[in-house]
């Protein structure tokens, strides 16, 4: 959720304040990426994974304040939902038995995170959508007791004038007329950080940009909201709708929404964070202290925090991020566009593809935004999407001398072309050959296969419902209960049966 706070409603600024410290934050940064007065190179990555609470029959448990006392431990954190927790990953080198490191990290921690969540009455389940959510778990007490959330709240629905409501037309369609902004909760997601140089952000920014869709058709795993089949990928349309603050008429207008992939590539960091001030409304103009010209000017380095939570409330797929580590300001980006799980080897083998291919499309001498026009790009964050792994995407004409754009199904693309990037990428990065051929295989049999998390829970709730006769929740429910033990046997969700 970006940036934490904690705020009370008589903390909201004067907005006009508010603009004119987020404009002194912009006008502060471009000074410093003009002086470079910024981390020198390091190639640090970083995960993030939000997670969800179920009980032993697959349904969600509104308890994560007594999970997280049971796990008592500072890598997991609060979340929007009560049937919400995040782990985050310490930042480390991307080379080596990097992948293999965070395997073993990410098994233990959450096995015993799973543990402890078991004596509060609660189990970890890792999927884009919980599967056995309903409407009730989209209201108000459903919200972690965390006041940012509230603030939030407020905020959408008073920029709105109107309740949220949703209408989602997948394999079949959701309506619903009123939600709170806690629906967006039900939508948990694997975040990875790539830090940057200033010089280098713009490209690392327009390749991940570049391969959202692809990123979206190979690791779709939330096919079910609310009892109904959607899209393969559903969380980007709930995310987008259950935190929009624009009414029919703004929309009619071309407003821009808070959750948006964005509408050109960008030339650096600075255009990002000038398109949230120019764009969005803040929704927590909350001031501190901090006179960001002061601090410059005395040789320290400003926290930006305006900028910083302004930031934090504008859900770009891949997100700019400005943070200060020891005493050193840095970029990073963060890409959002991946859901959880299925299990720790499918979210491994979804970092290895982004970060091998992320390293060379950001280094071609012809750049893939060079050749891919940003709308085609948006079509196929849209197509991966709504059709996971059967999704097509447009890319430009493999071949030396190929021109223009063709159609091909996303599985034929990633195998003919984008893995042996991704292992080029890897192999630039230093990773171990055993490692890369091991999570780059797990892409290729989800290709190959043409199965991955969305497909396996779609083809085994219809396998359930055709021969044992379930109606359509009982069979939701029993799916969830047989992914999460195949979840915690570890397997990748290619070796899943089905049914």
């Amino acid at each position: 959720m970006g940036e934490k706070v904690v705020a009370t409603r008589a903390e909201l600024a004067d907005r006009q304040l508010y603009r004119r410290k987020l404009q002194s934050c912009l006008d502060v940064l471009e000074r410093m990426l003009g002086e470079e007065r910024f981390d020198r190179p390091k190639a640090m990555m970083g995960v993030e994974i939000e997670l969800n609470l179920a009980d032993d029959q697959g349904l969600p448990v509104l308890g994560n304040e007594r999970v997280l006392d049971a796990i008592s431990s500072a890598d997991f954190q609060t979340e929007l939902g009560r049937f919400n927790i995040e782990v985050n990953i310490a930042p480390r080198r991307l080379t080596g038995h990097v992948f293999e490191d965070l395997r073993e990290e990410l098994d233990t921690g959450l096995r015993y995170a799973d543990r402890r969540a078991a004596e509060a009455g609660a189990r970890i389940v890792m999927v884009g959508i919980l599967p056995t959510l309903d409407l009730e778990h989209a209201g108000l007490d459903a919200m972690s007791s965390n006041d940012r959330y509230g603030l939030l709240n407020d905020q959408i629905l008073a920029a709105r004038g109107e309740d949220i409501a949703l209408d989602i037309d997948g394999v079949e369609r959701l309506s619903v007329d009123s939600v709170s902004m806690v629906a967006e909760a039900a939508a948990t997601s694997v975040q990875l950080h790539l830090q940057v140089t200033p010089a280098r952000f713009a490209s690392v920014w327009n390749a991940a940009q570049s391969i959202c869709g692809v990123q979206l058709a190979l690791g779709a795993n939330s096919p079910f909201l609310f009892g109904r089949e959607l899209w393969r990928e559903t969380r980007p349309v709930l995310f987008q709708q259950a935190c929009d603050t624009r009414s029919a008429e703004l929309k009619a207008q071309g407003v821009r929404p808070i959750t948006w992939f964005g509408e050109r590539w960008v030339d650096s960091a600075l255009d990002l964070f000038a398109e949230n001030l120019r764009y969005f409304p803040a929704l927590l103009p909350i001031c501190d202290d901090e006179d960001p010209v002061k601090v410059l000017s005395s040789g320290g380095v400003p926290r930006l925090g305006e900028m910083r939570l302004h930031n934090g409330t504008i859900y770009r797929w891949n997100r700019p991020v400005y943070d200060v580590a020891d005493g050193v300001a840095h970029l990073r980006v963060e890409n959002r566009c991946l859901p959880a799980g299925p299990t720790v080897a499918d979210t491994l083998a979804n970092a290895a593809f982004f970060y091998g291919l992320v390293r060379v499309l950001a280094e071609q001498p012809r750049p893939i935004w060079g050749r891919l026009p940003f709308d085609k790009a948006d079509q196929n964050f849209q197509h991966g999407a709504r059709h996971g792994i059967e999704a097509v995407q447009w890319w430009p004409r493999p071949g030396r001398g190929g021109r223009g754009l063709v159609e091909l199904p996303a599985t034929d693309l990633v195998l003919n072309e984008l893995l042996p990037l991704a292992h080029q990428g890897l192999d630039e990065w230093g990773i171990e050959a055993r490692d890369r051929d091991h999570y780059l295989g797990i892409i290729e049999q989800r290709c190959l296969r043409r199965t991955n998390g969305a497909a396996w829970q779609a083809a085994t709730v219809h396998r359930l419902r055709e021969q044992h006769s379930l109606g359509p929740n009982e069979a939701i429910a029993a799916m969830t209960r047989r992914y999460v033990e195949h979840m915690r046997g570890g397997e990748p969700v290619h070796t899943w049966p089905v049914g």
